[in-house]
């Protein structure tokens, strides 16, 4: 009777790409503990950086588990394009959570013992990002190499647009009754969901059952995306600033800053959904030799 005998394998954690996970889970793992152990974090910016380095930790450490031990296969996804998804959005959430924690609980001086907790996990957050960044770099499909959507530069762009719509939904606020500020929600909604069907479509393995040309699809999809975000960066400001002067004092739930950080939020999506047709053009109509 032949047993079965589990295969470990020690490159997923001796590699270039295993050593930045490492680093990843550690240090998001010194993170939430240091501020754990403060007992600061109730506010609702502070449960959100406590969740993104909780489950960034779990889930790198689950695709560490799961590469060793070369399991991975069994799962019903493509493994390549989640691994790239996933670091990119990490990148993203821990970055976030870098300067909105210490933005929000460290205040100057800081000379208390949870002061220098707090400085410090803001540190390990931000090494922490570093860590993700370099497993982005380190997983980046080369130019031409189109076997995983996801680790190329438009599929990263595609995890880029729909954090940062939901940057934008969690900021929004007051544009009910207005026809403009309703169109630019549309906007973002919509482009929103279908750029998150596409991953998860991505990941799932799921378009090739579409039936249609995928490459020249998505290629018109950031085109409509681009044009409707352009109308959004002209309308959002116009509508919301219009006759509406910076009240003062403006706290950190002020509207002003609410809607002028969905200004520029905007504004970077615009420019991501520019540069995300400008790759996927050259992808489908300028093919390398």
């Amino acid at each position: 009777r032949t047993m079965a005998v589990a295969t470990v394998n020690l490159r997923a954690l001796t590699s270039w790409v295993g050593i930045a996970r490492l680093f990843a889970v550690v240090l998001s793992c010194l993170a939430f503990s240091l501020v754990a152990s403060t007992g600061r974090f109730g506010a609702p910016y502070g449960t959100w950086c406590m969740f993104t380095w909780c489950f960034c930790f779990a889930v790198t450490l689950l695709v560490l588990l799961l590469e060793l031990l070369e399991l991975y296969p069994l799962l019903p996804l493509s493994w390549d394009d989640f691994t790239s998804a996933f670091s990119m959005l990490a990148a993203l959430m821990v970055f976030t959570s870098s300067v909105v924690f210490p933005s929000t609980f460290i205040s100057s001086p800081c000379s208390s013992n949870r002061c220098a907790r707090q400085a410090v996990a803001t540190t390990a957050s931000c090494l922490c990002f570093l860590a993700y960044a370099v497993e982005v770099g380190l997983t980046r499909a080369k130019p031409g190499d189109i076997s995983s959507f996801l680790s190329t530069v438009p599929g990263l762009l595609k995890v880029f647009e729909a954090y940062v719509a939901c940057l934008i939904f969690s900021l929004l606020d007051e544009y009910s009754g207005k026809p403009g500020l309703m169109w630019c929600v549309a906007v973002y909604s919509i482009c929103f969901i279908f750029t998150l069907l596409i991953i998860i479509f991505t990941i799932g393995r799921c378009l090739a059952y579409i039936p249609c040309p995928l490459d020249k699809m998505l290629v018109g999809y950031n085109f409509l995306a681009l044009l409707m975000y352009l109308t959004a960066t002209v309308l959002w400001p116009l509508y919301s600033f219009r006759g509406r002067s910076r009240p003062d004092p403006c706290g950190k739930d002020c509207w002003w800053n609410k809607n002028l950080g969905v200004t520029f939020l905007t504004i970077f999506n615009l420019i991501a959904y520019l540069v995300d047709l400008v790759y996927s053009t050259r992808m489908v109509f300028i093919r390398a030799p």
